[in-house]
Formats: structure tokens, C-alpha cells, sequence
């Protein structure tokens, strides 16, 4: 079940709402834990089964850690690394099985086989999550969960269950225990919601459509610009359809009486790569950093170990975002990127114009973008290719198809990737049309669902991982 669906926007969460606030407060992380496990199972019952295994065995490794840390370290520590252990290799296995045997295969070893099987929705999303939660505990970072039900319900909050934003237990652990829903707070979620919705529906889901246009034409029919203006729809796309859904985790957390932190913050207006990771899937940066960075070393041990530990961390980026060579290939480029802009390109960015610091960053996230969107290397090769003139085109009529048929969907998409809307014209703003804010979200929804009832071409992208 996705957010941009009709069942759910006008029959699970209607329900929903209604039991959550019908049932005394005492009840409501019970109600939520079970209408979650059903929200999570509606795409597949079986893994539902895994997620209640993966919610106990680390509430119970974390009721260890929480007994012994304070009186014998050592076994608290065994408890932290057995959960770990376990946490990894419930999603090696799932996710990385087959890759690991299919390499072997091509080189060969054909002793085992790859087992083919269906990867569980979110399991990257929710194996990070369950993982903070003893690591944070053995830190003395937050306090342990006495109730289940209550852990549980963190784990399988369906607002953020399957795409994210990553939330750590000590970031709403008193949330969880003592919540106080109020209208304002609601009403605040509803409208975040909206706006995830549209940016969802009206832009990710539009521009996807010219990129499939684009990637769907013969090479003799893709100029230079022709590519380079797919790649870019494709950097709106996936812009719109995860910070969309974040936007929509975020205000549905709100109606429930839960505050997420930001997952997204303008990244296309970033002046270096730097920058653009320090506003792009935030709470993935925050998690790497904390539990992988610092804990390595981070900055402390001189510029070589930083070096080796930015390596290690994009290498682990890359990896979690899927089981291909693509995604590896990915992580590492950042990661050389990131590296020479902290020994020396860094300093001289912030010396040259911002319009020249801007075009350096846009350029850099489109090529990663081209090695993130083609699992198949060669395919990605190819499009580099196109990009860089392999075809002898540089304008063709597709070229011209898209900038007159899909020209104001561009430059729409262009103003909604920056704060102007919230910051600069005086009529968005809410103190100017706040009588008027529940028609807007009404009409709103109502174009929403239009385009959903027409739609043929609906998916979340980071579903995938």
C-alpha cells in the first residue's frame, strides 16, 4: 500500500484515524503497533512474520544491554554485538545473498545458487532503525523501553515504516511513552501531508514520465541535450518522490502526535557536494556519521584515517542503497568527490561565484545520478555516452518535443526544488492565506486524486531498498 493510493488515502487512513482517536490514550500505541503490521503486510503477508522476530529479538537484546550495562560492560557488549550480528544478517541475507552468489557464479563457483527471493519492503529503512535503538541504549544515550507494544509500535510506525525518514528510538522515545495530540498539531500534519502528496503526485510522477519518454528512445533519436534533459527530469523525480514521501511521513507523524525530524532541505540549491549531503536524506547522513564515522575516528586521527573512514562510509552508502555494482560504483564517487573537496576544493569554492559553485554541484549530482539510475553498468556507460555527444546531436525534435510539451512542468519543477515559494512571494506565506488554508488543501487533495484516478504510472522509487 503506497501513501498516493486511493485505499489508502480514502479507506485505511480514515479508519485508521477514526479507531486511533475513538480508543482511550492508554491504547493508542497498541492500536497503531497492529495497523501497521496490517499496512506493512498488505504488500506482503509473510514478511510481517520477520518484522515481529526483528521488533523482539532486539527489544530483548535491548532489555540485556539495558541490566548490564551499568554492572558488567563486558556482557552488555556481548549483547550489542550479537544484535548487531544478528540485525546484519537478516539483511545480508535477504538483500545481498543473491548478489554475493551471482558474482561467485560468474567467476565460476557454482556451488551455490542464487535463491531469487522477494525483497521485504523497507527492510533497509527498518534494520537501521532497530539497530539504533540497542547501540543508543549501550551509549547510555536513552532510556530502555519497558513495554513491547510501546517498541513495537516505533518499529513499525507506518508513516516512516517503509521509506523512511530513519527515526531513532531516542528521538521520540518520550513521544512514545507521554504524547499529547492537539487540532494544531493535526492540522499542521494534514498540510504537510498535502504538500508531500502533490509533490508526489503532480511532479515526481510527471517528471518520471518524461524520463521514461527519454530512456525509452533509440540512440539515433537522443541528442546531447536531449540526455542531459532527461537526467535532469530524472533528478526531479526522485527529489519529489522521496522528500514527497517523507513530507507525507512527517505529517502523517504529526496527526498521530509524533514530531519527525526533516529528512530533506533544498539540496539542489547547494554550492558543493559537501553541502548537498548535509541537506539530502538527512536522517541517512546522521545515522552514517554517528554509528559508522565517529565511531572509526571520524577527523580525529589525522587526514589519512579521515580518508580511509569518508571511504568506508561511501562504500557502506552505496552498498545499503541496493545490491549492484551500480549502487557501489555510486557511494565511491561521492565519496572521491567528497575527499577532494575536503583537502583543497572546498576552500577554493568558497572563494569562486556562487553561480559557478552551483553549476559545479548540479553537475556532479547528475552524473552520480546516471550511475544511480541503470543497474546495468553498460547501460549507464551508454548514457554518459549520449551525454557527452556519442550520438553527433546535440538538438533533435524530441529534444523539442520536451521543452514545448513539458516546458512548464520543468521550470515548475525547477521553483518547487528551492525555498522561493516559502520564503519569497508574499501570497504562500501563511499569515496571508490562512483563512483560505482549508480550501487549498481541499482542492488540492482533489487534484491529487484526479491524477491518481488517471495515473498509469505510480511508483516510489526508494521503495526498492
Amino acid at each position: 500500500m503506497v501513501f498516493s493510493s486511493l485505499t489508502f488515502l480514502y479507506a485505511y487512513l480514515p479508519i485508521v484515524l477514526v479507531i486511533y482517536f475513538t480508543v482511550p490514550a492508554r491504547f493508542r500505541n497498541l492500536i497503531l503497533f497492529f495497523v501497521s503490521l496490517f499496512f506493512y503486510g498488505w504488500g506482503g503477508p509473510v514478511y510481517v512474520f520477520l518484522m515481529i522476530f526483528s521488533i523482539f529479538f532486539n527489544f530483548m537484546f535491548g532489555k540485556g544491554i539495558a541490566k548490564y550495562r551499568d554492572v558488567n560492560q563486558k556482557i552488555a557488549k556481548q549483547y550489542l554485538v550479537l544484535d548487531i550480528v544478528l540485525n546484519l544478517a537478516i539483511l545480508g541475507f535477504f538483500k545481498y545473498y543473491d548478489f554475493l552468489i551471482g558474482n561467485l557464479n560468474v567467476i565460476g563457483l557454482t556451488f551455490l545458487q542464487p535463491l531469487h527471493l522477494e525483497l521485504p519492503i523497507g527492510i533497509s529503512f527498518y534494520t537501521f532503525q532497530t539497530m539504533s535503538y540497542p547501540i543508543d541504549l549501550y551509549r547510555h544515550d536513552t532510556d530502555p523501553q519497558k513495554k513491547f507494544i510501546n517498541f513495537g509500535a516505533y518499529v513499525t510506525m507506518f508513516p516512516q515504516l517503509i521509506a523512511g525518514p530513519i527515526v531513532r528510538y531516542r528521538d521520540i522515545a518520550s513521544m512514545l511513552d507521554d504524547r499529547k495530540e492537539n487540532y494544531a498539531q493535526f492540522a499542521s500534519g494534514v498540510q504537510r501531508f498535502t504538500v508531500g502528496l502533490c509533490k508526489k503526485v503532480l511532479l515526481a510522477n510527471s517528471a518520471g514520465t518524461v524520463w521514461k519518454f527519454v530512456t525509452g528512445l533509440a540512440p539515433s533519436e537522443t541528442s546531447v541535450l536531449t540526455a542531459w534533459l532527461g537526467i535532469l527530469f530524472y533528478a526531479f523525480q526522485i527529489y519529489f518522490d522521496f522528500s514527497g514521501y517523507s513530507d507525507m511521513a512527517i505529517g502523517l507523524g504529526k496527526m498521530f502526535g509524533f514530531e519527525f525530524l526533516e529528512n530533506f532541505n533544498y539540496p539542489y540549491i547547494s554550492k558543493s557536494i559537501t553541502d548537498f549531503w548535509r541537506r539530502w536524506h538527512m536522517s541517512l547522513s546522521y545515522w552514517f556519521r554517528d554509528y559508522v564515522y565517529i565511531p572509526l575516528g571520524g577527523n580525529r586521527l589525522g587526514l589519512r584515517r579521515q580518508i580511509i573512514n569518508i571511504l568506508i562510509v561511501w562504500l557502506l552508502t552505496g552498498f545499503w542503497h541496493g545490491a549492484s555494482w551500480n549502487f557501489v560504483l555510486w557511494g565511491l564517487f561521492y565519496g572521491f568527490v567528497l575527499i577532494i573537496e575536503k583537502i583543497f576544493l572546498l576552500k577554493n569554492l568558497e572563494k569562486a561565484p556562487g553561480w559557478v559553485c552551483h553549476l559545479y554541484t548540479i553537475v556532479i549530482v547528475l552524473l552520480a545520478w546516471v550511475l544511480f539510475a541503470f543497474t546495468n553498468l553498460n547501460e549507464a556507460i551508454h548514457y554518459f555516452g549520449m551525454m557527452f555527444g556519442s550520438t553527433g546531436t546535440f538538438c533533435n525534435q524530441a529534444t523539442l518535443f520536451i521543452l514545448r510539451d513539458h516546458g512548464i512542468l520543468f521550470i515548475l519543477c525547477l521553483l518547487a526544488s528551492t525555498p522561493i515559494f516559502r520564503t519569497k512571494w508574499n501570497i504562500f506565506r501563511k499569515d496571508k492565506i490562512q483563512a483560505f488554508l482549508p480550501l487549498v488543501i481541499a482542492c488540492a487533495l482533489l487534484l491529487c486524486t484526479a491524477f491518481i484516478v488517471d495515473a498509469t504510472y505510480n511508483p516510489f522509487l526508494y521503495f526498492r531498498f
